[in-house]
Parts: C-alpha cells; sequence; structure tokens
C-alpha cells in the first residue's frame, strides 16, 4: 500500500505538471487528486519539490544501470532522455521554475555518473594519471550538462538519438587521445 500511495502521488504531480506550472501546484491540489489528507501526503513527502527530487533520483539510478549493462555512454543518454520526451511540457514546467537546479543537478549527476565510467573503461591499463582522467570525465561531464539543458531550453525539437549519434561521431578517440598523452607525460617525467 505504501508504495502503491507514493505512486500516486507522483502520477498525480506529473499530470499536473503536464498541464500547469509547478508554482500553481499545492499539496491540497495533489491530496484532492488522489484522495488522500495531507497527513498521509506529509507521512511521504516533505513538500512537492521532494517528489520532484526523488523521480530524479530514480532515473538517475535507471542511467546508471543502464550504463553499467551496455557501457555505452550514448544508450545511457537515451535511457536519460526518455522521460523528458515522455513529459515534455511537465519537464519545460520544472526547467521554468524556480526549482530548476533540480533538474539542473539531475542532468550534471547523470552526465557525471555515465562519464567517469565511460572514460574510467577506456583503456584501463593504460597508466594515464588519475587526475588527468577525472578531468577527461569533468570536462566532458559539463559539455554534455550544457548541450542537455541548452535542448531542453530549445523545447526539445531534436530527437536525442541524432544529437547523441553525432556527438560520439565526432568526438570518437578524442578521450583515448588524451589518456594516451596524459600516459606519455605520465612516462617522460618518471624517466628524467
Amino acid at each position: 500500500m505504501r508504495n502503491q500511495t507514493k505512486m500516486m502521488i507522483r502520477k498525480a504531480l506529473m499530470n499536473r505538471l503536464n498541464k500547469e506550472p509547478l508554482s500553481r501546484i499545492t499539496v491540497r491540489a495533489l491530496c484532492e487528486d488522489c484522495g488522500i489528507n495531507h497527513n498521509t501526503f506529509y507521512y511521504y513527502y516533505a513538500d512537492i519539490y521532494a517528489i520532484i527530487q526523488e523521480y530524479f533520483q530514480e532515473n538517475l539510478e535507471d542511467v546508471i544501470a543502464a550504463y553499467d549493462e551496455t557501457a555505452s555512454w550514448e544508450k545511457s543518454f537515451l535511457v536519460a532522455s526518455r522521460p523528458a520526451l515522455e513529459n515534455r511540457v511537465a519537464l519545460d514546467h520544472v526547467y521554468h521554475s524556480i526549482r530548476k537546479e533540480d533538474l539542473e543537478n539531475y542532468i550534471y549527476n547523470v552526465s557525471g555518473g555515465i562519464m567517469i565510467r565511460f572514460v574510467n573503461s577506456i583503456h584501463p591499463e593504460l597508466d594515464a594519471d588519475p587526475k588527468d582522467r577525472n578531468l577527461i570525465a569533468h570536462f566532458f561531464r559539463c559539455a554534455l550538462t550544457s548541450m542537455v539543458l541548452h535542448w531542453i531550453d530549445g523545447g526539445m525539437k531534436e530527437k536525442p538519438e541524432d544529437i547523441i549519434d553525432r556527438i560520439g561521431f565526432l568526438m570518437d578517440g578524442s578521450i583515448e587521445e588524451a589518456l594516451h598523452r596524459s600516459a606519455d607525460e605520465k612516462k617522460r617525467i618518471s624517466d628524467r
């Protein structure tokens, strides 16, 4: 029953977010939609924003699991884009709300979780400096976060597959090359 009530509350919030801005949604309205009282709502969530944070956290776990299964940052980003495509209006309402940072943090965490795993999976035997591996992952994390936010801000018109495929094509080999540079420099310094 507990999970059913939580899911009902989340579904009610998503339904409302797909119709109206976050600033207009109240706990009272969600309780009416679900046929529950305020105490039941507050038993599960501190406020409406806690629902959004939980939603993003669960999606983050799905994306990381997708990466762990496929070892593909491209496929993981496609998994991350599904909720956005299914709830474009809701996502737009969160993006243009005072809680925009929740969405930005979610995208940043998705990008980071995927890119650090991806960079560390490329030639793990290569003796690249761990700081350089982290720097490379951070660079791509920031670039991907910015691109996703730009895509959302632009109305999510382009297909995520097209964007991701093109980035993958253009950047293919760049991480590997950077890691080789790091390993070569590390070797040069140790040979002195």
